[in-house]
Protein backbone atom coordinates (compact mmCIF):
# COMPACT_ATOMS: atom_id res chain seq x y z
CA UNK A 1 0.00 0.00 0.00
CA UNK A 2 2.22 2.93 -1.29
CA UNK A 3 1.35 6.17 -2.74
CA UNK A 4 1.40 8.16 -6.50
CA UNK A 5 1.50 11.73 -7.55
CA UNK A 6 -0.96 12.39 -10.28
CA UNK A 7 0.07 15.25 -12.68
CA UNK A 8 -3.68 16.11 -12.81
CA UNK A 9 -3.56 15.92 -8.90
CA UNK A 10 0.07 15.61 -7.24
CA UNK A 11 -1.82 15.42 -3.45
CA UNK A 12 -3.66 12.72 -4.00
CA UNK A 13 -2.52 9.00 -2.19
CA UNK A 14 -2.65 5.76 -4.26
CA UNK A 15 -2.31 2.36 -4.00
CA UNK A 16 0.17 2.29 -7.02
CA UNK A 17 3.28 4.71 -7.03
CA UNK A 18 3.70 7.07 -9.95
CA UNK A 19 5.24 10.54 -8.89
CA UNK A 20 3.60 12.81 -12.26
CA UNK A 21 5.00 16.45 -12.53
CA UNK A 22 3.86 19.67 -11.00
CA UNK A 23 3.74 23.29 -12.77
CA UNK A 24 2.98 22.69 -16.19
CA UNK A 25 1.04 25.35 -18.17
CA UNK A 26 -2.48 23.95 -17.30
CA UNK A 27 -4.51 26.29 -19.15
CA UNK A 28 -3.27 25.72 -22.12
CA UNK A 29 -3.91 21.67 -22.45
CA UNK A 30 -7.07 21.47 -19.97
CA UNK A 31 -9.76 22.11 -22.52
CA UNK A 32 -8.14 19.74 -25.31
CA UNK A 33 -7.92 16.34 -22.69
CA UNK A 34 -11.26 17.10 -21.48
CA UNK A 35 -12.81 16.88 -24.66
CA UNK A 36 -10.20 14.02 -26.06
CA UNK A 37 -10.25 11.99 -22.44
CA UNK A 38 -14.07 11.61 -22.00
CA UNK A 39 -14.76 10.27 -25.09
CA UNK A 40 -12.15 8.13 -25.81
CA UNK A 41 -12.49 4.04 -25.97
CA UNK A 42 -8.92 2.80 -24.52
CA UNK A 43 -9.48 -0.43 -25.15
CA UNK A 44 -10.60 -2.79 -27.97
CA UNK A 45 -12.91 -5.77 -26.82
CA UNK A 46 -11.42 -8.93 -25.03
CA UNK A 47 -11.14 -11.71 -27.60
CA UNK A 48 -12.07 -15.48 -26.14
CA UNK A 49 -10.67 -17.56 -28.61
CA UNK A 50 -10.78 -20.99 -27.93
CA UNK A 51 -7.41 -21.68 -30.38
CA UNK A 52 -5.31 -18.88 -29.73
CA UNK A 53 -1.81 -17.54 -31.14
CA UNK A 54 -1.30 -13.94 -29.64
CA UNK A 55 0.85 -11.80 -31.62
CA UNK A 56 5.06 -12.61 -31.34
CA UNK A 57 6.58 -10.62 -29.19
CA UNK A 58 10.10 -8.92 -30.70
CA UNK A 59 12.02 -5.69 -30.77
CA UNK A 60 10.87 -4.90 -34.73
CA UNK A 61 7.62 -3.85 -33.67
CA UNK A 62 9.08 0.02 -33.13
CA UNK A 63 12.36 -0.46 -35.92
CA UNK A 64 12.08 1.09 -38.57
CA UNK A 65 15.67 1.78 -38.65
CA UNK A 66 19.00 0.43 -38.56
CA UNK A 67 20.12 0.69 -34.73
CA UNK A 68 23.57 1.73 -34.42
CA UNK A 69 24.91 -0.36 -31.32
CA UNK A 70 27.29 2.06 -30.67
CA UNK A 71 24.27 3.72 -29.47
CA UNK A 72 23.48 1.84 -27.05
CA UNK A 73 25.67 1.34 -24.17
CA UNK A 74 23.88 3.19 -21.20
CA UNK A 75 20.22 4.97 -21.11
CA UNK A 76 19.67 6.58 -17.53
CA UNK A 77 15.87 7.17 -16.43
CA UNK A 78 14.93 9.18 -13.49
CA UNK A 79 11.85 8.03 -10.98
CA UNK A 80 10.77 9.48 -7.59
CA UNK A 81 12.82 8.72 -4.26
CA UNK A 82 10.83 5.85 -2.49
CA UNK A 83 11.61 2.51 -1.34
CA UNK A 84 10.88 -0.04 -4.31
CA UNK A 85 9.86 -3.50 -3.65
CA UNK A 86 11.13 -5.67 -6.27
CA UNK A 87 9.92 -9.03 -5.06
CA UNK A 88 6.66 -9.20 -8.11
CA UNK A 89 4.30 -11.10 -4.91
CA UNK A 90 4.31 -8.17 -2.71
CA UNK A 91 5.43 -5.28 -5.30
CA UNK A 92 1.87 -3.36 -5.77
CA UNK A 93 3.13 0.34 -7.29
CA UNK A 94 3.13 0.75 -11.14
CA UNK A 95 7.01 2.62 -11.01
CA UNK A 96 7.85 -1.22 -9.71
CA UNK A 97 5.90 -2.44 -12.00
CA UNK A 98 7.80 -0.94 -14.59
CA UNK A 99 11.19 -1.93 -13.06
CA UNK A 100 9.85 -6.00 -12.59
CA UNK A 101 8.60 -6.50 -16.05
CA UNK A 102 11.69 -5.68 -17.78
CA UNK A 103 13.16 -8.17 -14.56
CA UNK A 104 10.98 -11.03 -14.94
CA UNK A 105 8.34 -12.34 -17.61
CA UNK A 106 5.48 -14.01 -17.64
CA UNK A 107 3.38 -16.39 -19.72
CA UNK A 108 2.26 -12.93 -21.62
CA UNK A 109 3.50 -9.25 -21.74
CA UNK A 110 1.71 -5.88 -22.66
CA UNK A 111 1.41 -4.88 -26.14
CA UNK A 112 4.24 -1.73 -25.79
CA UNK A 113 1.16 0.57 -27.65
CA UNK A 114 -2.22 -1.39 -27.46
CA UNK A 115 -1.69 -3.00 -24.08
CA UNK A 116 -3.03 -6.25 -25.64
CA UNK A 117 -1.62 -9.26 -24.33
CA UNK A 118 1.65 -10.98 -26.98
CA UNK A 119 2.92 -13.81 -26.58
CA UNK A 120 5.91 -13.83 -24.10
CA UNK A 121 6.91 -17.16 -22.36
CA UNK A 122 3.72 -18.88 -23.82
CA UNK A 123 3.70 -19.06 -27.69
CA UNK A 124 0.15 -20.57 -27.75
CA UNK A 125 -2.67 -21.46 -25.93
CA UNK A 126 -6.05 -23.87 -26.08
CA UNK A 127 -9.11 -23.56 -24.04
CA UNK A 128 -11.38 -25.88 -23.37
CA UNK A 129 -14.86 -26.67 -24.66
CA UNK A 130 -16.15 -25.92 -21.03
CA UNK A 131 -13.87 -22.82 -21.11
CA UNK A 132 -12.73 -23.94 -17.67
CA UNK A 133 -9.55 -25.38 -18.89
CA UNK A 134 -6.50 -23.50 -20.14
CA UNK A 135 -3.53 -25.36 -22.13
CA UNK A 136 -0.38 -23.50 -22.44
CA UNK A 137 2.57 -24.05 -24.69
CA UNK A 138 5.86 -22.65 -23.66
CA UNK A 139 9.06 -21.89 -25.25
CA UNK A 140 11.48 -24.41 -25.54
CA UNK A 141 14.42 -21.65 -25.42
CA UNK A 142 13.22 -19.94 -22.66
CA UNK A 143 16.08 -19.36 -20.06
CA UNK A 144 16.16 -18.65 -17.20
CA UNK A 145 19.23 -15.10 -16.56
CA UNK A 146 21.32 -17.72 -14.45
CA UNK A 147 21.37 -19.89 -18.14
CA UNK A 148 19.18 -22.58 -16.50
CA UNK A 149 15.93 -23.42 -19.16
CA UNK A 150 11.90 -22.27 -17.86
CA UNK A 151 9.85 -24.68 -18.08
CA UNK A 152 5.79 -25.22 -17.00
CA UNK A 153 6.86 -26.36 -13.14
CA UNK A 154 8.72 -23.44 -12.84
CA UNK A 155 5.33 -21.56 -13.21
CA UNK A 156 3.52 -23.64 -10.94
CA UNK A 157 5.82 -23.21 -8.23
CA UNK A 158 6.03 -18.93 -9.11
CA UNK A 159 2.44 -18.61 -8.93
CA UNK A 160 2.02 -20.96 -5.93
CA UNK A 161 4.54 -19.61 -4.38
CA UNK A 162 2.44 -16.15 -4.58
CA UNK A 163 -0.60 -18.04 -3.04
CA UNK A 164 1.08 -18.70 -0.44
CA UNK A 165 2.57 -15.27 0.15
CA UNK A 166 0.27 -13.31 2.70
CA UNK A 167 1.49 -9.76 2.22
CA UNK A 168 0.34 -10.18 -1.89
CA UNK A 169 -2.03 -7.70 -2.89
CA UNK A 170 -2.64 -9.35 -6.08
CA UNK A 171 -3.00 -13.17 -4.86
CA UNK A 172 -6.73 -12.82 -5.20
CA UNK A 173 -6.93 -12.55 -9.15
CA UNK A 174 -5.95 -16.26 -9.15
CA UNK A 175 -9.08 -16.81 -6.69
CA UNK A 176 -11.10 -17.80 -10.70
CA UNK A 177 -8.51 -20.80 -10.46
CA UNK A 178 -9.84 -23.81 -8.96
CA UNK A 179 -8.46 -24.47 -5.22
CA UNK A 180 -6.69 -21.42 -5.24
CA UNK A 181 -8.77 -19.18 -3.10
CA UNK A 182 -8.93 -22.20 -0.32
CA UNK A 183 -5.02 -22.51 -0.47
CA UNK A 184 -4.27 -18.68 0.31
CA UNK A 185 -7.03 -18.59 2.69
CA UNK A 186 -5.32 -21.59 4.43
CA UNK A 187 -7.87 -23.69 3.72
CA UNK A 188 -6.85 -26.23 1.02
CA UNK A 189 -3.93 -27.75 0.00
CA UNK A 190 -1.23 -26.78 -2.45
CA UNK A 191 -1.34 -29.75 -4.86
CA UNK A 192 -5.24 -29.10 -4.69
CA UNK A 193 -4.61 -25.81 -6.94
CA UNK A 194 -5.21 -26.20 -10.36
CA UNK A 195 -2.31 -24.99 -11.51
CA UNK A 196 0.22 -28.22 -13.12
CA UNK A 197 3.14 -29.31 -15.45
CA UNK A 198 2.20 -32.23 -18.03
CA UNK A 199 5.88 -31.30 -19.27
CA UNK A 200 8.43 -28.87 -19.54
CA UNK A 201 6.48 -26.84 -21.80
CA UNK A 202 3.27 -28.14 -21.35
CA UNK A 203 1.12 -26.05 -17.91
CA UNK A 204 -2.83 -27.15 -17.49
CA UNK A 205 -5.02 -24.15 -15.35
CA UNK A 206 -7.86 -25.12 -14.56
CA UNK A 207 -10.58 -22.50 -13.95
CA UNK A 208 -13.36 -22.51 -10.76
CA UNK A 209 -15.63 -21.06 -13.67
CA UNK A 210 -14.87 -19.40 -17.22
CA UNK A 211 -12.31 -16.14 -17.53
CA UNK A 212 -11.48 -15.25 -20.82
CA UNK A 213 -9.67 -11.86 -19.51
CA UNK A 214 -6.89 -14.49 -18.29
CA UNK A 215 -4.43 -13.44 -20.86
CA UNK A 216 -5.34 -9.76 -19.78
CA UNK A 217 -4.61 -10.41 -16.22
CA UNK A 218 -1.24 -12.66 -16.28
CA UNK A 219 0.76 -9.60 -18.15
CA UNK A 220 0.52 -8.04 -14.84
CA UNK A 221 4.12 -8.01 -12.80
CA UNK A 222 2.55 -9.91 -10.26
CA UNK A 223 2.41 -12.88 -12.82
CA UNK A 224 5.90 -13.71 -13.82
CA UNK A 225 7.89 -16.53 -13.32
CA UNK A 226 10.44 -16.24 -10.86
CA UNK A 227 12.90 -18.31 -8.49
CA UNK A 228 12.49 -18.11 -4.81
CA UNK A 229 16.05 -16.21 -5.47
CA UNK A 230 14.94 -13.19 -6.77
CA UNK A 231 18.84 -12.64 -7.70
CA UNK A 232 17.74 -15.06 -11.16
CA UNK A 233 15.87 -13.53 -13.14
CA UNK A 234 13.37 -14.39 -16.25
CA UNK A 235 13.37 -10.90 -18.06
CA UNK A 236 15.02 -9.20 -20.88
CA UNK A 237 17.55 -7.47 -17.81
CA UNK A 238 19.18 -8.75 -14.65
CA UNK A 239 19.74 -6.64 -11.71
CA UNK A 240 23.66 -5.72 -11.56
CA UNK A 241 23.49 -3.32 -8.17
CA UNK A 242 20.40 -1.51 -6.02
CA UNK A 243 22.32 1.14 -3.39
CA UNK A 244 22.03 4.65 -3.04
CA UNK A 245 18.63 5.31 -4.51
CA UNK A 246 20.00 3.59 -7.94
CA UNK A 247 19.46 0.71 -9.47
CA UNK A 248 21.56 -0.92 -12.56
CA UNK A 249 19.88 -3.22 -14.87
CA UNK A 250 22.24 -4.70 -17.61
CA UNK A 251 20.93 -6.57 -20.39
CA UNK A 252 20.18 -10.64 -19.81
CA UNK A 253 22.32 -12.41 -22.59
CA UNK A 254 20.34 -15.56 -21.73
CA UNK A 255 16.92 -14.01 -22.24
CA UNK A 256 15.09 -16.13 -25.58
CA UNK A 257 14.52 -12.36 -27.25
CA UNK A 258 17.77 -10.80 -26.44
CA UNK A 259 18.81 -10.43 -30.12
CA UNK A 260 15.90 -7.71 -29.99
CA UNK A 261 16.95 -5.99 -26.39
CA UNK A 262 19.14 -3.54 -27.62
CA UNK A 263 19.98 -1.31 -24.47
CA UNK A 264 23.10 -2.64 -22.51
CA UNK A 265 22.95 -0.98 -19.09
CA UNK A 266 19.89 0.91 -18.03
CA UNK A 267 20.66 3.26 -14.45
CA UNK A 268 17.65 4.06 -12.69
CA UNK A 269 18.72 7.09 -10.65
CA UNK A 270 15.98 8.16 -7.74
CA UNK A 271 15.68 12.28 -7.48
CA UNK A 272 13.24 14.21 -6.07
CA UNK A 273 14.88 17.84 -6.94
CA UNK A 274 12.52 19.07 -10.33
CA UNK A 275 15.41 22.06 -11.30
CA UNK A 276 18.26 19.22 -11.44
CA UNK A 277 16.13 16.32 -13.21
CA UNK A 278 15.32 19.45 -15.97
CA UNK A 279 19.19 20.33 -15.99
CA UNK A 280 20.12 16.71 -16.46
CA UNK A 281 17.67 15.92 -19.26
CA UNK A 282 18.76 19.49 -20.63
CA UNK A 283 22.47 18.51 -20.66
CA UNK A 284 22.01 14.60 -21.89
CA UNK A 285 22.58 13.12 -18.94
CA UNK A 286 19.59 11.70 -18.33
CA UNK A 287 17.29 10.32 -21.08
CA UNK A 288 13.91 9.94 -19.80
CA UNK A 289 12.01 11.78 -16.86
CA UNK A 290 9.34 9.52 -14.69
CA UNK A 291 9.34 11.76 -11.97
CA UNK A 292 9.28 15.19 -10.77
CA UNK A 293 10.61 17.73 -13.17
CA UNK A 294 9.92 22.20 -13.67
CA UNK A 295 8.77 21.52 -17.34
CA UNK A 296 9.18 25.51 -18.02
CA UNK A 297 13.02 24.74 -17.58
CA UNK A 298 12.94 22.15 -20.22
CA UNK A 299 14.78 23.57 -23.40
CA UNK A 300 13.14 21.21 -25.53
CA UNK A 301 9.22 21.24 -24.54
CA UNK A 302 7.92 18.68 -27.12
CA UNK A 303 10.00 15.79 -25.09
CA UNK A 304 6.92 16.37 -22.79
CA UNK A 305 4.73 13.38 -23.25
CA UNK A 306 1.26 13.67 -21.79
CA UNK A 307 -0.98 10.76 -21.88
CA UNK A 308 -4.56 9.86 -20.50
CA UNK A 309 -4.30 6.81 -17.68
CA UNK A 310 -6.42 4.28 -17.36
CA UNK A 311 -7.31 5.48 -13.73
CA UNK A 312 -9.70 7.04 -11.20
CA UNK A 313 -9.02 9.33 -8.64
CA UNK A 314 -11.79 8.41 -5.90
CA UNK A 315 -12.78 8.15 -2.10
CA UNK A 316 -13.95 5.57 -0.13
CA UNK A 317 -16.10 4.85 2.91
CA UNK A 318 -14.42 1.64 4.66
CA UNK A 319 -16.45 -0.44 6.79
CA UNK A 320 -16.08 -0.93 10.27
CA UNK A 321 -17.69 -2.16 13.74
CA UNK A 322 -20.58 -0.20 14.51
CA UNK A 323 -19.82 2.50 12.19
CA UNK A 324 -23.37 4.59 11.18
CA UNK A 325 -21.63 5.20 7.88
CA UNK A 326 -22.05 1.34 7.21
CA UNK A 327 -25.86 2.76 6.59
CA UNK A 328 -26.35 2.68 2.72
CA UNK A 329 -28.94 5.41 3.29
CA UNK A 330 -27.42 7.83 5.25
CA UNK A 331 -24.26 7.75 2.63
CA UNK A 332 -26.63 8.06 -0.14
CA UNK A 333 -27.89 11.40 1.78
CA UNK A 334 -24.34 12.65 1.97
CA UNK A 335 -23.78 12.13 -1.83
CA UNK A 336 -26.61 13.84 -2.89
CA UNK A 337 -25.61 16.92 -1.19
CA UNK A 338 -21.81 16.67 -2.35
CA UNK A 339 -20.86 20.03 -4.86
CA UNK A 340 -19.41 17.97 -7.88
CA UNK A 341 -18.28 20.62 -9.82
CA UNK A 342 -16.48 22.19 -7.05
CA UNK A 343 -14.92 18.64 -5.86
CA UNK A 344 -13.69 18.42 -9.31
CA UNK A 345 -12.81 22.02 -10.01
CA UNK A 346 -9.19 20.48 -10.58
CA UNK A 347 -9.73 17.51 -12.45
CA UNK A 348 -8.93 17.69 -16.26
CA UNK A 349 -11.00 14.95 -16.18
CA UNK A 350 -13.77 14.94 -14.11
CA UNK A 351 -15.45 10.92 -13.32
CA UNK A 352 -18.59 10.78 -12.75
CA UNK A 353 -18.37 6.81 -12.20
CA UNK A 354 -15.45 4.63 -11.13
CA UNK A 355 -14.59 2.33 -14.02
CA UNK A 356 -12.89 4.27 -16.92
CA UNK A 357 -14.61 4.26 -20.43
CA UNK A 358 -14.09 1.41 -22.31
CA UNK A 359 -14.66 0.51 -25.28
CA UNK A 360 -18.09 -1.72 -25.59
CA UNK A 361 -18.93 -0.97 -22.03
CA UNK A 362 -22.17 0.04 -21.22
CA UNK A 363 -23.21 3.77 -19.98
CA UNK A 364 -23.25 3.82 -15.90
CA UNK A 365 -25.36 6.35 -13.76
CA UNK A 366 -23.05 8.20 -11.80
CA UNK A 367 -22.72 11.67 -9.82
CA UNK A 368 -23.10 14.69 -11.52
CA UNK A 369 -25.92 16.89 -10.16
CA UNK A 370 -26.29 18.34 -6.39
CA UNK A 371 -29.51 18.80 -4.57
CA UNK A 372 -29.24 19.90 -0.83
CA UNK A 373 -32.71 19.75 -0.44
CA UNK A 374 -33.03 16.68 -2.06
CA UNK A 375 -30.14 15.36 0.26
CA UNK A 376 -31.74 16.67 3.93
CA UNK A 377 -34.96 14.71 2.61
CA UNK A 378 -32.54 11.80 2.26
CA UNK A 379 -31.22 11.97 5.58
CA UNK A 380 -34.15 12.70 7.43
CA UNK A 381 -35.64 9.48 5.91
CA UNK A 382 -32.70 7.39 6.45
CA UNK A 383 -32.56 8.44 10.48
CA UNK A 384 -35.94 7.42 10.99
CA UNK A 385 -35.39 4.11 9.38
CA UNK A 386 -32.45 3.49 11.16
CA UNK A 387 -33.96 4.75 14.45
CA UNK A 388 -31.68 7.77 14.86
CA UNK A 389 -33.08 10.92 16.04
CA UNK A 390 -33.73 13.54 14.01
CA UNK A 391 -31.83 16.19 15.83
CA UNK A 392 -29.08 14.06 16.51
CA UNK A 393 -25.43 15.17 15.50
CA UNK A 394 -23.85 12.34 13.27
CA UNK A 395 -19.90 12.04 13.49
CA UNK A 396 -17.50 11.42 10.22
CA UNK A 397 -14.21 11.20 10.12
CA UNK A 398 -12.23 11.66 7.06
CA UNK A 399 -8.78 10.48 7.01
CA UNK A 400 -6.23 12.37 4.11
CA UNK A 401 -2.56 12.75 3.24
CA UNK A 402 -1.58 16.05 4.50
CA UNK A 403 -1.52 18.46 1.68
CA UNK A 404 -3.33 21.40 0.78
CA UNK A 405 -5.07 19.66 -2.24
CA UNK A 406 -6.89 17.03 0.32
CA UNK A 407 -7.16 19.51 2.81
CA UNK A 408 -9.44 21.68 0.32
CA UNK A 409 -11.31 18.78 -0.46
CA UNK A 410 -12.18 18.23 3.27
CA UNK A 411 -13.17 21.20 3.60
CA UNK A 412 -15.67 21.07 0.81
CA UNK A 413 -17.08 17.97 1.72
CA UNK A 414 -17.15 19.31 5.52
CA UNK A 415 -18.84 22.10 4.38
CA UNK A 416 -21.52 20.48 2.36
CA UNK A 417 -22.35 18.17 5.14
CA UNK A 418 -23.03 20.73 7.95
CA UNK A 419 -26.16 21.28 6.78
CA UNK A 420 -27.14 17.72 7.24
CA UNK A 421 -26.19 17.74 10.72
CA UNK A 422 -23.04 15.65 9.88
CA UNK A 423 -20.13 16.83 12.45
CA UNK A 424 -16.60 16.17 10.12
CA UNK A 425 -13.60 15.94 11.78
CA UNK A 426 -9.87 16.24 9.43
CA UNK A 427 -7.35 13.61 10.44
CA UNK A 428 -3.95 13.42 8.58
CA UNK A 429 -1.38 11.65 7.58
CA UNK A 430 1.99 12.16 6.31
CA UNK A 431 1.73 11.41 2.39
CA UNK A 432 4.35 8.83 2.30
CA UNK A 433 2.72 6.89 4.98
CA UNK A 434 -0.75 7.36 4.33
CA UNK A 435 -2.05 4.44 2.26
CA UNK A 436 0.10 2.11 5.00
CA UNK A 437 -1.74 3.67 7.77
CA UNK A 438 -5.50 2.62 6.59
CA UNK A 439 -6.15 -0.47 7.53
CA UNK A 440 -5.56 0.69 11.22
CA UNK A 441 -6.85 4.10 10.85
CA UNK A 442 -10.24 4.36 12.47
CA UNK A 443 -11.84 6.38 10.14
CA UNK A 444 -14.72 6.64 7.61
CA UNK A 445 -13.90 8.50 4.43
CA UNK A 446 -10.00 7.83 2.57
CA UNK A 447 -9.33 9.01 -1.06
CA UNK A 448 -7.16 6.95 -3.55
CA UNK A 449 -6.08 6.81 -7.02
CA UNK A 450 -6.26 3.49 -9.17
CA UNK A 451 -4.40 2.58 -12.03
CA UNK A 452 -6.18 -0.46 -13.64
CA UNK A 453 -3.70 -3.19 -14.03
CA UNK A 454 -5.18 -4.81 -16.66
CA UNK A 455 -7.66 -3.33 -19.55
CA UNK A 456 -11.30 -4.63 -18.50
CA UNK A 457 -14.00 -2.89 -16.02
CA UNK A 458 -12.43 -6.20 -13.33
CA UNK A 459 -9.31 -4.31 -12.97
CA UNK A 460 -11.71 -1.58 -10.78
CA UNK A 461 -14.59 -3.63 -9.60
CA UNK A 462 -12.19 -6.24 -7.97
CA UNK A 463 -11.19 -3.33 -5.75
CA UNK A 464 -14.68 -4.01 -4.03
CA UNK A 465 -15.06 -7.74 -4.27
CA UNK A 466 -15.50 -9.19 -0.85
CA UNK A 467 -13.12 -11.90 -1.00
CA UNK A 468 -10.71 -9.91 -2.74
CA UNK A 469 -7.04 -8.66 -1.65
CA UNK A 470 -7.27 -5.65 -2.61
CA UNK A 471 -10.21 -4.64 -0.81
CA UNK A 472 -9.31 -2.20 2.02
CA UNK A 473 -12.62 -0.64 1.55
CA UNK A 474 -14.36 -3.92 3.40
CA UNK A 475 -17.18 -3.32 1.68
CA UNK A 476 -19.22 -6.23 1.22
CA UNK A 477 -21.95 -6.92 -0.58
CA UNK A 478 -23.45 -10.32 -1.52
CA UNK A 479 -24.74 -9.17 -4.84
CA UNK A 480 -22.09 -7.66 -6.15
CA UNK A 481 -20.06 -10.72 -5.57
CA UNK A 482 -23.09 -12.48 -7.38
CA UNK A 483 -22.97 -10.19 -10.59
CA UNK A 484 -19.10 -10.42 -10.68
CA UNK A 485 -19.54 -14.32 -10.57
CA UNK A 486 -21.91 -14.48 -13.28
CA UNK A 487 -20.20 -12.06 -15.23
CA UNK A 488 -17.32 -14.85 -15.67
CA UNK A 489 -19.67 -17.23 -17.15
CA UNK A 490 -20.13 -14.53 -20.20
CA UNK A 491 -18.68 -13.05 -22.62
CA UNK A 492 -19.23 -10.05 -24.77
CA UNK A 493 -22.16 -8.02 -24.35
CA UNK A 494 -23.48 -10.22 -21.79
CA UNK A 495 -20.37 -10.10 -19.87
CA UNK A 496 -20.00 -6.33 -19.92
CA UNK A 497 -23.59 -5.97 -19.04
CA UNK A 498 -23.33 -7.85 -15.94
CA UNK A 499 -20.14 -5.95 -14.72
CA UNK A 500 -22.23 -2.60 -15.39
CA UNK A 501 -24.94 -3.51 -12.90
CA UNK A 502 -21.73 -4.30 -10.79
CA UNK A 503 -20.66 -0.88 -11.27
CA UNK A 504 -23.94 0.75 -10.41
CA UNK A 505 -24.99 -1.45 -7.43
CA UNK A 506 -21.31 0.14 -5.94
CA UNK A 507 -22.71 3.82 -7.06
CA UNK A 508 -25.81 3.59 -6.15
CA UNK A 509 -24.63 2.19 -2.17
CA UNK A 510 -23.13 5.10 -1.40
CA UNK A 511 -19.62 3.77 -1.16
CA UNK A 512 -17.28 5.53 -3.72
CA UNK A 513 -17.34 8.79 -4.70
CA UNK A 514 -15.45 9.25 -8.01
CA UNK A 515 -13.85 12.71 -8.76
CA UNK A 516 -11.23 12.46 -11.57
CA UNK A 517 -9.43 10.39 -14.27
CA UNK A 518 -5.96 10.99 -14.18
CA UNK A 519 -3.36 12.15 -17.01
CA UNK A 520 0.45 10.83 -17.00
CA UNK A 521 3.55 13.20 -17.89
CA UNK A 522 6.84 11.83 -19.10
CA UNK A 523 10.08 13.62 -20.70
CA UNK A 524 11.27 11.55 -23.03
CA UNK A 525 13.02 12.88 -26.69
CA UNK A 526 11.15 10.71 -29.33
CA UNK A 527 13.88 11.88 -31.66
CA UNK A 528 16.63 9.82 -29.68
CA UNK A 529 14.91 7.06 -28.08
CA UNK A 530 13.03 4.86 -30.23
CA UNK A 531 10.85 1.85 -28.67
CA UNK A 532 9.15 4.08 -26.13
CA UNK A 533 5.53 4.96 -26.63
CA UNK A 534 2.36 6.25 -24.58
CA UNK A 535 -0.12 4.29 -23.61
CA UNK A 536 -2.81 4.41 -21.05
CA UNK A 537 -1.36 2.07 -18.31
CA UNK A 538 2.34 4.30 -18.58
CA UNK A 539 4.02 1.21 -19.05
CA UNK A 540 6.67 1.20 -21.35
CA UNK A 541 8.81 -2.15 -21.14
CA UNK A 542 13.09 -1.15 -21.24
CA UNK A 543 13.21 -4.47 -23.67
CA UNK A 544 12.43 -2.12 -26.65
CA UNK A 545 14.07 0.89 -25.96
CA UNK A 546 16.43 1.97 -28.20
CA UNK A 547 18.78 5.10 -28.75
CA UNK A 548 19.11 7.10 -32.21
CA UNK A 549 20.94 9.63 -33.17
CA UNK A 550 19.01 12.84 -34.01
CA UNK A 551 18.82 13.79 -37.67
CA UNK A 552 20.16 17.77 -37.78
CA UNK A 553 18.61 20.28 -40.00
CA UNK A 554 19.87 20.35 -43.39
CA UNK A 555 22.47 23.61 -43.61
CA UNK A 556 21.68 26.71 -45.45
CA UNK A 557 17.75 25.40 -46.26
CA UNK A 558 15.71 27.85 -45.49
CA UNK A 559 11.95 26.39 -44.49
CA UNK A 560 8.53 27.84 -45.50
Amino acid sequence: MKMRFDFNNPNIASRKYHQNKIGFAKKCIAALFAAMLCTAALFPQTRDDPDTNLPEIDGDFFEAETIDPALQHNFTIIVPVHEYDLNPHTASYSSESQILSSLYEGLFSYDPVTLEPKNALAVHYRISRSKKRWTFTLRKNAKFSDGSPITAQDVCDAWLDLLAEPRAPYSSMFDIIEGAAAYRNGKGKRDAVGIRALSDTTLVVELASPAGYLPRVLCHSAFVVCKKDKSVSSGAFSLQRNANEEMILIKNNNHWDADHTHIERIAIVQSDNADENAFLFNTGSADWIAGNVTVQKLLDKDSVQINAEFATEYLFFKARKKSVWNNPDLRAALLEAVPWDELRSQAFVKAPTLVYPINGYPQVEGFTYTDPDEAASLMADAKKKAGIPQDKKLPLVIAIPDTDYMKKQAKILSGAWKALGVDVEVQTSPINRYLESIPSWNADLFSYTWIGDFADPLAFLELFRSASTLNVARWKNAEYDKLLGEAALYTGDERTKLLARAEQLLLDSGEVLPISHPVSLNVIDLETTGGWSSNAFDIHPFKYLYKKRKTAPLPNIVAR
